[in-house]
């Protein structure tokens, strides 16, 4: 979940929105970090106890309600998967100087390899382990070197100058929107690890996923904030790379490639793997055959890439879309609570029921005010 979430999107959305707010983008990050918390602890927590994907515990609440989440959650993932896919190919132009497209098609063939290996699952767990490592250690190369203010970023993630909805909703999409807050539970179903037994692990789980990605998004944003504050101006075109470019020069650009890369191959994984674990429950026929539908999403959001191309805008849009996207799963997740023929004897926190009551609300206003308000800006 964690190395799913931190995406190009996820590098593009913190360079873009601290560039935009300043220090004030902490008090965003530390919003966010709130609801990430609650969505993810409940929808980990009840699709781990009714020992069912998302799709089917949803359909048990209100027929037909799988199946538009899936519809949503495969929708955005191959959205997200298209700029994924072309992440992964700048990252290589930048490490190699070899061609975006030859870059994205590579790197597609080595997200497929994973799944053609007879331990696809534990093969996935270990590379996206793996690469999680290098991503955090290369930003915090980063931000050290650009010395940001780091008495303003504190203050100001408390008492901000400006709060701006659009960067909340964009970066909770971006953390736990559609495909990515289930991502980490469907793994978890698949592993095997269901059942009320399994509620403490399966929380612990959810608790570092989010402490991960948020790690990972105050590194980022306190690199970006130190260039920024210095007075550089992002390059549009590219905005994370202008941030490790102006902290650490040529030397920094080539990390950015690294991270980049890392960054978006193991999304290419999570997105591919989730939005097939949704389809694997409409039918016994593409349960069986998961791991072709997997390389067959892949390949499709590779020729996707390929024939339309990735602006950042497309990153921020459909990171804005997916944070509408979670106000739908985490409501079914909780009507799902007070039915024991799905969850069995497992009773959900009342503390954490009120809180996801007041996330799924606060979200889905936030949600249509950017709809309204926004989202014509964003599809120009």
């Amino acid at each position: 979940m964690a190395t799913s979430a931190i995406g190009p999107g996820f590098l593009t959305q913190t360079a873009v929105f601290t560039e935009r707010l300043g220090a004030s983008f902490g008090f965003a990050i530390l919003a966010s970090i709130i609801i990430d918390l609650v969505a993810q602890l409940t929808i980990w927590r009840v699709i781990a106890a009714s020992g069912q994907r998302a799709g089917p515990v949803a359909d048990g609440v209100i027929p037909g309600l799988g199946t538009l989440l899936t519809l949503l959650v495969v929708l955005g993932g191959l959205a997200f998967n298209v700029g994924n896919v072309a992440g992964a190919g700048l990252g290589l132009q930048v490490v190699g100087g070899i061609p975006v497209a030859v870059g994205a098609a590579l790197s597609a063939v080595l997200a497929i390899a994973l799944f053609v290996v007879k331990e696809a699952g534990r093969a996935m767990d270990r590379f996206s382990l793996a690469l999680g490592f290098v991503l955090i250690a290369l930003t915090l190369t980063v931000a050290l070197a650009s010395a940001p203010p780091l008495g303003e970023a504190l203050v100001r993630s408390v008492v901000p100058e400006r709060i701006d909805l659009l960067s909340v909703v964009t970066i909770v999409g971006g953390t736990v929107g559609g495909y990515i807050t289930f991502a980490g539970a469907h793994r978890l179903i698949d592993a095997g690890i269901t059942g009320p037994a399994a509620i403490p692990e399966v929380t612990r789980s959810a608790t570092t996923a989010i402490g991960v990605a948020s790690l990972m998004r105050v590194i980022l944003f306190l690199a970006a904030l130190g260039v920024v504050h210095q007075g550089v101006t992002l390059d549009p075109a590219n905005p994370p790379a202008s941030v490790f470019r102006a902290a650490t020069g040529e030397l920094g650009y080539r990390l950015f490639g690294i991270v980049m890369w890392s960054a978006a191959i193991t999304s290419v994984v999570g997105a591919a793997y989730t939005s097939v674990s949704f389809l694997r429950s409409l039918h016994p026929t593409l349960d069986r055959h998961w791991s072709r539908l997997v390389i067959g999403f892949i390949a499709l959001s590779t020729l996707v890439f390929v024939l339309i191309g990735r602006p950042v805008k497309t990153l921020l849009l459909v990171g804005a879309l997916n944070g509408m996207i979670l106000p739908l799963g985490l409501a079914a997740m909780l009507a799902a609570t007070a039915r024991p023929a799905i969850v069995g004897t497992y009773r959900h926190p009342r503390g954490l029921t009120a809180a996801g009551i007041i996330v799924a609300i606060v979200m889905a206003a936030a949600g249509g005010a950017v709809l309204i308000r926004d989202l014509p800006t964003l599809l120009r």
